[in-house]
């Protein structure tokens, strides 16, 4: 079934975020699984824009949850009020307007969650969003072109850049690098430029 919201445009800045696990209750919250583990942006705004688990629109991590008959019958952006979002335990549970008991909630089982980047509250100095990063060319101090970064990935204490660079031979696969996100390798980030300077070298 189609949860019963409102339709709207997709924001030209949306970026997925998260997604609706399960109805959590009986009084219309639900789980929400954070894609990052400082969820900011999902406290931030007040507004969030579901689509459902099948339909593509940016590259995603989401495993489709919900059934077939609901993905058919649900197919354009839907805008969900939020009243309260708050951490629980190791995930996040969120309540909303127009959802007021479980069976409303469960309709939102496996939705995609995307909020307006321009919603996301300031980083602080020295700090980046993770979407941020995804696409920016990475260049060692000789100006070497060493790859661009494809994803990130936390290992705990740090944050390391997934980097994709062109095969090294015709017909090869493409090399990937990783390289620890931390001032002792990065020597700055440049938004602007598209371009991350680093201190590192092909072979390492």
């Amino acid at each position: 079934m189609r949860p019963a919201l409102e339709t709207a445009a997709l924001p030209a800045d949306a970026i997925e975020v998260g997604r609706i696990a399960d109805a959590w209750g009986i009084k219309g919250w639900f789980k929400v699984l954070p894609h990052s583990a400082s969820p900011e942006a999902l406290f931030s705004s007040k507004r969030w824009f579901l689509l459902p688990p099948d339909r593509p629109m940016k590259p995603s991590r989401v495993v489709n949850t919900a059934s077939s008959q609901t993905a058919q019958a649900w197919t354009e952006p839907l805008v969900l009020r939020i009243r309260e979002s708050k951490d629980h335990s190791d995930t996040i549970v969120a309540s909303a307007h127009d959802i007021d008991d479980r069976n409303a909630a469960e309709a939102l089982r496996g939705a995609r969650i995307f909020v307006p980047r321009s919603s996301f509250p300031s980083a602080g100095e020295g700090e980046y969003y993770w979407v941020d990063l995804i696409g920016l060319q990475v260049v060692n101090r000789e100006g070497l072109d060493l790859g661009q970064v494809r994803d990130l990935m936390s290992t705990g204490p740090q944050t390391v850049l997934v980097l994709e660079a062109a095969p090294e031979t015709e017909g090869g696969k493409p090399v990937e690098r990783m390289i620890p996100f931390v001032s002792a390798f990065v020597d700055g980030v440049d938004l602007p430029a598209k371009r991350i300077t680093v201190d590192w070298q092909p072979d390492y």
